[in-house]
């Protein structure tokens, strides 16, 4: 049996726009200026206090702390605008679905997202039953930690050389390759295939359809177990 974990944010989920949109709110609440969007853009799928550090490096543990608490009220104060609605990367739905299918893989999904977030786009979009295991923001630390990973294959009951992590960003990858999990990238995101591909990624795809095959392919080899850094 594999593992098959997905990231949420810029790997299904095609809310880069909204994020970049939320931050600019969160600095402007907290009398900063706004970032501008390729640096919050380089910071999707940390958790939020480190994401915050890294686009606010003057600040301190609670200045970050405050901002993250304003990121989190402006995402909420988004989604009761009428017209807001997170949306998924053309036909993710879809894999989605026929991946579920499978009896020689499961599902999980290891996002930056906080819990509340994730519930909120799985349930617009049906998607709740597919993954058997979840973590977030909330339950570990921020990527490239390897928690998320492990804790998912426990949960799963599948070995971590078993599982594969499918990102849009460095710290998908460099999740994964702490973990001593496989990885492959996604080029819809947050950061190009060559710098996917020098954090540890052994392919990235270039629509969902490569995606799609890359992972069938993946699961029907016999994979050696991945390298952890350093290894």
């Amino acid at each position: 049996m594999k593992a098959i974990l997905f990231d949420c944010d810029g790997t299904i989920a095609d809310s880069c726009g909204t994020i970049c949109t939320v931050m600019r709110r969160a600095f402007l609440a907290e009398g900063l200026p706004e970032p501008d969007d390729a640096a919050t853009r380089a910071i999707i799928g940390l958790s939020l206090e480190t994401a915050m550090a890294r686009l606010h490096p003057d600040g301190g543990l609670e200045h970050h702390v405050r901002l993250a608490g304003a990121y989190r009220e402006a995402f909420q104060a988004m989604r009761r605008e009428a017209e807001h609605r997170e949306t998924l990367f053309p036909g993710m739905r879809d894999l989605v679905d026929r991946l579920a299918t499978r009896e020689d893989a499961l599902l999980g999904m290891v996002t930056g997202k906080s819990r509340r977030g994730v519930t909120a786009i799985c349930e617009t979009h049906g998607l709740t039953r597919h993954f058997l295991a979840v973590r977030t923001a909330d339950d570990c630390p921020s990527k490239p930690h390897p928690a998320m990973v492990e804790e998912c294959c426990a949960e799963l009951g599948v070995a971590v050389s078993d599982a594969l992590v499918v990102g849009d960003s460095i710290y998908d990858i460099e999740m994964a390759r702490a973990a001593g999990a496989h990885a492959l990238g996604v080029a819809w995101g947050t950061h190009e295939a060559g710098p996917l591909v020098a954090a540890g990624a052994f392919a990235v795809a270039g629509d969902v359809s490569e995606l799609e095959a890359l992972i069938a392919d993946w699961i029907g080899a016999e994979v050696p177990a991945a390298a952890a850094v350093g290894g």
